[in-house]
């Protein structure tokens, strides 16, 4: 019986194609939705925790906000190592400057630090060494770089010991790094090379670079504030005995004034992040949630039109013998054959559109369909079809026959 319900359903389905075809397409356009919008908002949470990942999780940031003419100066940097909850303090501060050597050059991001910066960052040498604490005490004119600067502003990794010109002032690489931080706040910029007037082709590359503070402050009227600094804790246990640590000195510093800075550690960072993320899933859900209720309105408004239209047929099928059940059945599955049809068009759809989108975005974010979301679609669409057939189904099986004979249309 099920069976035959089945092929009655398909070929009422196929015998109306353009219906049909109208009929899902509220179903796909929902799907669609679903499955787009999680997946493009699941990559870019990715991307972004990722990101922040990438930074460690076993420090603090500290951002000076005093607005009242009371600057925290770079002397006063180590009163906050005193602790013995806090192992290690650098300042950091950005810049952007244009880098130029014999090879290439480009717009480079300049961040101001200590030696502490790398430990407390996790970095990784390549070759070379990082910044000393003679570096800083004679304001050196030294920079340490990543593997992707040196490639593109020297054209080898092997940089240790060449010259860089920042803003037409000669600096020494003491040092390359192991892989790009991706995480001094600068964008991607480009750096175009001169070694071939033939050749004005260009590449998108972030060119870094880490230059000790006391220098970067002598670019900025020689005054050594410290608007932002990062510490970190023995371990990530005493991340927030570290925080209860500085936020009495700081309290103390700024005369009890607690809008005078602010602290952060990775863990709000993420929780934040996650925050955001729940909220964003709720939001498309609901959207699509709504696409796919107007679907099944839709499916059942068709429904009941088929069922007017076949109401002779329905009165035959009776009068031969077929039963309620039967009927009922036959018209119940082919809404569910509706809503499931275009629940698989929408899958299809869906897996088309973000391929598209990684070629587009050139791969630099994840846009992976979620199989999760995806047997989510196709329940959800199971579940449409069966309530917004039921009520059709429901009307062609209360029929009776000889009514149903009658009915002239």
């Amino acid at each position: 019986m099920i069976f035959q319900s089945m092929k009655m359903a398909w070929h009422a389905v196929v015998s109306n194609k353009l219906r049909s075809f109208l009929t899902m397409l509220g179903i796909i356009i929902g799907v669609v939705a679903l499955i787009v919008l999680v997946s493009i908002a699941n990559g870019a949470t990715s991307s972004v925790t990722d990101q922040i990942s990438s930074m460690g999780s076993s420090y603090l940031t500290v951002t000076i906000t005093d607005d009242k003419g009371n600057p925290l100066r770079f002397k006063e940097l180590s009163d906050f190592c005193e602790p013995e909850e806090v192992d290690e303090v650098a300042p950091v501060s950005w810049t952007s400057v244009t880098a130029k050597t014999s090879y290439s050059n480009g717009t480079m991001t300049l961040t101001g630090t200590t030696g502490s910066y790398a430990d407390i960052q996790g970095l990784e040498l390549f070759s070379g060494r990082f910044l000393k604490q003679t570096d800083i005490d004679n304001n050196s004119y030294v920079v340490v770089i990543t593997k992707d600067t040196a490639t593109e502003l020297l054209g080898r990794v092997d940089a240790v010991g060449e010259s860089i010109k920042l803003n037409g002032k000669s600096f020494l690489v003491v040092g390359v790094l192991s892989d790009s931080t991706s995480m001094t706040q600068g964008a991607a910029v480009t750096s175009s090379s001169d070694s071939d007037d033939s050749d004005s082709s260009s590449s998108s590359v972030q060119l870094e670079g880490y230059i000790p503070f006391s220098t970067m402050t002598r670019l900025a009227d020689n005054v050594l504030d410290v608007t932002m600094f990062y510490a970190s804790g023995t371990d990530e246990d005493s991340l927030e005995p570290a925080e209860n640590a500085l936020t009495e000195l700081l309290m103390e510093r700024f005369g009890e004034d607690e809008d005078a800075f602010s602290i952060v550690d990775q863990s709000e960072i993420m929780e934040a992040m996650s925050s955001v993320t729940n909220t964003m899933s709720l939001m498309i859900g609901g959207i699509a949630a709504i696409s796919l209720l107007v679907g099944g309105i839709g499916i059942m408004n068709i429904m009941l039109v088929s069922v007017t239209e076949r109401t002779r047929e329905i009165g035959i099928r009776k009068a031969i013998g077929a039963g309620r059940e039967t009927i009922m059945l036959q018209f119940l599955i082919e809404a569910l054959l509706v809503s499931l049809m275009g629940c698989l068009a929408g899958i299809g759809l869906s897996w088309v559109i973000l391929k598209v989108a990684a070629v587009v975005m050139k791969n630099s974010m994840s846009f992976t369909m979620d199989m999760k979301v995806v047997w989510l679609s196709v329940a959800f669409s199971v579940l449409i079809g069966v309530l917004f057939g039921l009520y059709p189904a429901n009307k062609a099986a209360s029929k009776k026959p000889i009514d149903a004979l009658r009915y002239s249309g």
